[in-house]
């Protein structure tokens, strides 16, 4: 072999490691770049053995790779990634590519190493990222999957589609449009329009009916959204719920309020009419009677206020981008269109944003008919007005009644659930505080300082 080392201007520049090893793997030459990538000088490694320098459980694959390499009858080029200490005892991943070319100009077998440490934690990250998502999507029960663009290929199914579908994963991953064979014919034209809206950007929020096993009679919830990279969308990820049960529920829920509402209107025009014929036939009887209607007419009353509950509790309402303004303004109308007499004031910038359901507008007329009904005064007067606090917005509501019950004041701030022993007056306040809590709201109920109640309704400033 030569006696020095190949000439290392240009060497010395490189970004990768140059070594030349002998064939006992001892360095006869290291290269400046050396020093940054390990942090030792070059003249501090001339002499030693390489190998020494390797992680302990990758030393001996690298020894034997050298080995094969150098030995080799004919031209051989090997490429091994392993961990090399560095000068302060720290460990980084190496990419070395040796071969056996040499010759008398070359002290040693040429070694290039380049630090792949980014890559190689990168790619681990990745692989274990990947191992909790297969392991959280093998336990879960609901449907994750993953399309591409245009939904020819699956690119990701978890074992509880065959569970919620019926029909085998591997159909879909062999044919991904074997996925509609799944879902009810009468809904099928929904889901294409779903697709085609995701293929073009849009998310999907929706339910459907799957699994021909089951006479289509499962009922899953999908939410779905476009990948887009670029300005373009290249995956299409998403998830679907097994909701047969809540479906089931709501219609047993809206076959008993129908009842319940048919059979009460029915009784409630029997105990009117026999209300009438008492007072016809006995005069001084209308006192009493009287009373009998007006418990009539709040039971019917009540019956229609259980209805919007139910509209409320199992329409699944999200909640979005709302104009507080615009909510409190329509239910003001409402308001002095059912009680013309009363007075109502408002203070009311031109917009405030917020997060709402939209169904939040029966709970301001709510408390707006409550501030009326209860209230001191002739007329009755309520003030209503909506400031803005930072990342809140508030609709306040100030009346002049007595001041509210601890009772009913708990269920407006959901400090209690209704029992058997614990229950307000009435299913009004109840409406009030779902329609606030679904629209992640809250409520301050407090006194006037000049009389009176004031209750707020917190919402979310967007």
């Amino acid at each position: 072999m030569g006696s020095g080392p190949p000439p290392g201007v240009l060497i010395d520049r490189t970004q990768d490691k140059v070594a030349l090893l002998d064939g006992d793997g001892l360095f006869t030459y290291v290269n400046a770049t050396t020093e940054r990538i390990l942090g030792f000088a070059p003249e501090e490694l001339i002499g030693t053995n390489a190998f020494d320098y390797v992680h302990p459980d990758d030393a001996a694959s690298v020894r034997d790779a050298f080995d094969r390499t150098i030995q080799s009858d004919s031209f051989s080029e090997l490429t091994v990634e392993y961990r090399h200490r560095t000068a302060d005892e720290e460990w980084v991943w190496l990419e070395s590519t040796m071969s056996n070319l040499t010759d008398e100009a070359l002290d040693g077998y040429v070694v290039t190493s380049r630090d792949v440490t980014d890559r190689i934690e990168a790619e681990r990250d990745r692989a274990a990222a990947a191992t909790r998502l297969r392991e959280i999507a093998a336990a879960s029960g609901d449907v994750l999957w993953l399309f591409d663009a245009d939904w020819t290929e699956l690119l990701f199914l978890n074992p509880a589609y065959e569970e919620i579908y019926g029909t085998p994963a591997e159909d879909v991953a062999a044919d991904p449009a074997r996925f509609l064979d799944a879902v009810h014919p009468d809904d099928v034209p929904a889901v294409e329009e779903a697709m085609a809206c995701l293929s073009a950007g849009t998310p999907v929020d929706m339910e459907y009916r799957v699994n021909p096993d089951a006479d289509y009679d499962r009922w899953v919830w999908v939410q779905a959204t476009p990948i887009v990279e670029d300005g373009e969308v290249v995956r299409i990820a998403g998830f679907t719920r097994d909701v047969t049960d809540r479906r089931r529920r709501e219609r047993q829920l809206y076959v008993m309020d129908n009842l319940l509402r048919h059979n009460l209107r029915n009784d409630m025009t029997v105990i009117f009419g026999a209300a009438d014929r008492i007072e016809e036939s006995t005069p001084a009887e209308a006192e009493r009677t009287a009373v009998i209607r007006r418990t009539g007419e709040e039971l019917l009353a009540s019956a229609e206020k259980e209805r919007e509950i139910i509209d409320v509790l199992t329409g699944q309402p999200t909640a979005e981008g709302a104009d507080a303004v615009e909510m409190v303004a329509g239910a003001v109308e409402t308001i002095r269109e059912e009680f013309p007499d009363a007075a109502v004031t408002t203070s009311l910038p031109a917009s405030a944003p917020v997060r709402a359901i939209e169904e939040l507008s029966l709970a301001i007329i709510e408390l707006l008919e409550n501030a009326i009904r209860h209230g001191d005064g002739d007329p009755p007067a309520v003030d209503v007005s909506v400031t803005a606090e930072g990342d809140r917005v508030g609709i306040a509501i100030r009346d002049r009644a007595a001041a509210i019950p601890d009772v009913e004041a708990a269920v407006l701030r959901g400090d209690h659930d209704m029992t058997e022993v614990y229950h307000s007056t009435g299913l009004g306040l109840w409406l009030v505080y779902w329609c606030v809590e679904l629209s992640d709201g809250e409520i301050d109920v407090a006194s006037h300082p000049e009389g009176g109640n004031v209750v707020t309704v917190w919402l979310r400033a967007i």
